[in-house]
């Protein structure tokens, strides 16, 4: 019996400029899923990256909107509709500026908290769809936000954030077995 199939989603924008951006934490969770569960090379289809394999016995398709963040709920809502991916099965990635620098923390639903990508999506699909919210801290004042997500990973961060994507790849297997709540439990600690 072929299981579910399952939408991972990372938000980010394209382009090298923006690689290193903290906004593109959600491209970097997703690079190093595919990386550690040895998945094909990302091909551009639905304005996206994408590419398909399987974790845990199951079919998963990794994606990477290229439309920039404030457009990504179209090329998600594409791919979920190509692949008949009910958002209970979608799971997004994000920049978290509310949580310390690699906290993560899961929920299903819920509000943008501000996120262009995550509205997008929402306007798109509704917003039945699991986000993991990944920290990345805080400038200190609002102003100071866009500068902010859009500046680059300070050498000091990389500690952290080589961490919390290690675990991500490490126990990506265990998101799609496990419930969310142990999951995140499994991976806070």
């Amino acid at each position: 019996v072929d299981s579910a199939t399952y939408l991972l989603v990372g938000l980010g924008n394209p382009g090298a400029q923006y690689s290193l951006n903290r906004h593109n934490i959600g491209f970097m969770a997703i690079d190093i899923i595919a990386d550690m569960q040895q998945f094909p090379n990302f091909k551009s289809k639905f304005s996206g990256l994408l590419s398909e394999g399987r974790i845990a016995g199951s079919k998963v398709i990794l994606l990477k909107p290229q439309t920039y963040m404030n457009l990504s709920g179209r090329s998600v809502a594409e791919t979920a509709k190509f692949y008949k991916i009910p958002l209970a099965n979608i799971y997004v990635f994000h920049d978290d500026l509310d949580l310390q620098p690699g906290r993560l923390k899961i929920k299903r639903g819920g509000g943008a908290g501000g996120h262009n990508g995550l509205k997008s999506i929402d306007q798109c699909m509704g917003q039945d769809y699991w986000r993991i919210r990944m920290g990345i801290g805080h400038p200190g004042f609002k102003d100071a936000v866009s500068g902010y997500v859009l500046g680059n990973f300070h050498k000091d961060d990389e500690e952290w954030l080589s961490n919390v994507l290690a675990r991500i790849g490490k126990t990506i297997e265990d998101l799609l077995a496990m419930s969310p709540s142990d999951w995140l439990n499994k991976i806070n600690t």
